[in-house]
């Protein structure tokens, strides 16, 4: 795994991430720029690999990347069903003055159907 945690990689010193490829028969991505700095306060990628397998990322809303089971269930059902009704653990997500963790876990349903929809 190349991300370890908040502003935290495994590359080495003078190392460069130059391609990545993903074989999915369908993905999206989608980012929620924070309205000032425009910096991401969040970002989720969605993807169907050829075998079926789903996969929900969600990055910037703890301080490690991590998976969301329950949405990743939910759409190895239904791929194309909005999931405002996924319920999102608030445990480790971040909490601050851009937002409360319970913000932060809707803004992950938010964008993972911003994501299904690119």
């Amino acid at each position: 795994m190349i991300f370890q945690g908040l502003f935290a990689t495994a590359l080495e010193e003078g190392e460069i991430i130059t391609a990545l490829s993903f074989s999915s028969r369908r993905s999206g991505y989608a980012k929620f720029p924070h309205p000032a700095s425009r910096f991401a306060l969040g970002r989720c990628f969605v993807a169907k690999s050829k075998s079926s397998e789903v996969r929900v990322a969600v990055t910037g809303l703890r301080k490690a990347r991590h998976a969301i089971p329950a949405m990743e269930a939910a759409l190895t059902v239904d791929w194309s069903r909005p999931h405002s009704t996924t319920a999102i653990s608030t445990d480790g997500l971040l909490s601050d003055l851009h937002g409360s963790s319970d913000y932060r876990a809707h803004l992950i349903k938010v964008m993972a159907q911003r994501a299904l929809a690119v």
